[in-house]
């Protein structure tokens, strides 16, 4: 008996979902159980309809674009068991529940802050190219921002 797992994706304009497929072949045969819904990641959308983080995937060269898009399967899959160096907490407590995807790729390296909303849901706030040693401050600031109004505007 030889079983596998099957991981695919579907990518709207607002958020990406993964399922997970477990496929069993014994004797020949091979049988699929139910597509089972793993880890839910939601997009950002301003009050304008703006989709910050999309809009930075779409701004990124195609190679940094698809290990972006490759970080982002990681997180959906492992959730959160994804460490370092992939997921890092934000430190200060202004920014608590806050973490980064880091995503590198060649000299290029990008973050895309998130957050985690109930138990299986993240949400991807703001990304960046990060040019420098240490985060800069407006773009946490940018993500906190995103974060409060994402929960502001969930919560009425």
């Amino acid at each position: 008996m030889l079983k596998m797992w099957n991981l695919k994706f579907h990518f709207t304009e607002e958020e990406i979902v993964f399922y997970l497929t477990e496929v069993i072949i014994n004797d020949n045969m091979m049988t699929r159980r139910e597509v089972i819904k793993v880890f839910e990641l939601e997009f950002y959308m301003k009050e304008n309809g703006k989709i910050p983080v999309q809009d930075f995937l779409y701004s990124l060269n195609p190679k940094l674009r698809a290990k972006a898009f490759s970080d982002i399967e990681l997180l959906k899959k492992l959730g959160n068991e994804l460490k370092e160096p992939y997921v890092k907490p934000l430190k200060g407590k202004n920014n608590k529940g806050m973490y980064e995807l880091r995503i590198k790729f060649s000299s290029d390296i990008a973050r895309i802050f998130y957050f985690t909303y109930y138990k299986n849901k993240f949400v991807l706030l703001h990304g960046f190219i990060k040019k420098t040693m240490k985060t800069p401050e407006k773009e946490i600031n940018k993500a906190r921002k995103y974060m409060e109004d994402y929960k502001r505007r969930i919560e009425l």
